[in-house]
């Protein structure tokens, strides 16, 4: 079946880009709930999974709510309020959800308040809801869990794709206008007259089911899907695959980059940094390095500091990243970088004709 979604002049004035942290919690963690990740991801899904499976959270809410097919509940990706909200943004967005719209949600999903997911039979009705003054305060907590397991050591590198993206489009749209920019986002969305049209879905996407308007998001784990949400009164909401994902996860790191880098900074550091590519703990960096874990700490507390590096707990240890300054350093010719937008990414074929779409 397919979507048609009509368009008024208002309706595209209205019409916007925003990068979402939410839309990247439930894709990727949808993605990482199939047994064979497309080989796309399957770098970050190694690496990512062992964690997720160790905090629990594949027998949580959020595993009762991303199911790893089908629907997915919309109040899990609110309305952006700008063009790049923050991740606790959104999740103050999620804990205003309406009632309402919760209850509508979780009996699409054939979920009960009498059996919560992800709690033992002995707990009391209503857990996922939440009987407090902070509702669904304990889905924050997994969301948060899962953020900084799954994507906050790799946000630098993600958050540089979409807004690379986001830049890239708007200088299309003031080249070309909205109609050419609608019409490239993915093989199953075209332009027609006015009419959004997205074929082979089984789920339709009308202006009578949303509000005016339309939010474009790109993102890094939907592909090679578009993803949409239609809840009025809000905007209708649609989840692209973002160009470039294709050299997402390859090593960027430079040897002549290091090197200048080393100049400045010092050899050791600058190996720290090179060896970043991939999040990594102390123990796995002195494990690779010439340098003691004590002489690794040190080290890393000074490039932190110096806001070139992140720490993020993951259990009993911590994985440092890099920062998108630091990747500015030794990766200047990485694709995510807005400043290269117009030059064409690779996309190792996003737009497979061969891959089902997920239907929402």
């Amino acid at each position: 079946m397919d979507s048609a979604l009509s368009f008024s002049a208002a309706d595209l004035a209205q019409t916007r880009f925003a990068v979402s942290p939410m839309w990247e919690v439930v894709t990727s963690f949808r993605l990482l709930r199939h047994d064979n990740p497309p080989p796309l991801h399957r770098r970050w899904a190694n690496q990512v999974r062992p964690r997720v499976r160790a905090a629990g959270l594949y027998r949580g809410r959020l595993a009762a709510l991303v199911p790893p097919r089908g629907y997915l509940a919309d109040f899990l990706t609110p309305t952006p309020a700008g063009p790049f909200p923050t991740l606790e943004g959104e999740l103050d967005a999620i804990e205003r959800t309406p009632a309402e719209q919760i209850a509508r949600d979780l009996e699409t999903l054939g979920i009960t308040t009498r059996n919560p997911p992800g709690n033992p039979p002995a707990n009391p009705p209503g857990n996922l809801l939440g009987t407090t003054s902070a509702p669904l305060a304990g889905l924050r907590d997994e969301l948060l869990t899962y953020w900084e397991l799954a994507l906050a050591p790799y946000w630098a590198r993600i958050r540089g794709l979409l807004e690379a993206d986001v830049f890239h489009r708007a200088r299309q749209v003031a080249e070309h206008g909205s109609a050419r920019v609608l019409g490239e986002l993915h093989e199953t969305v075209c332009w027609d007259d006015g009419t959004l049209r997205l074929v082979r879905r089984a789920c339709a996407l009308t202006r009578d089911q949303a509000g005016s308007g339309l939010l474009l998001i790109p993102s890094a784990f939907a592909w090679p899907r578009v993803l949409t949400r239609s809840v009025a009164p809000d905007p209708p909401q649609l989840a692209y695959p973002a160009r470039g994902i294709g050299n997402l996860w390859e090593p960027r790191t430079t040897s002549t980059a290091t090197e200048a880098v080393a100049g400045v900074l010092g050899r050791s550091r600058a190996l720290l940094l090179a060896e970043l590519d991939t999040p990594a703990s102390t123990t796995q960096l002195a494990t690779v390095l010439p340098l003691s874990a004590a002489a690794v700490s040190q080290h890393l507390t000074a490039l932190r500091h110096a806001g070139l590096v992140t720490a993020h707990r993951s259990g009993r240890s911590v994985l440092y990243a890099r920062t998108a300054v630091a990747d500015a350093l030794l990766c200047p010719d990485a694709t995510g970088s807005p400043a290269r937008t117009d030059s064409p990414a690779r996309t190792d074929s996003p737009t497979r004709t061969d891959s089902p779409l997920e239907l929402r």
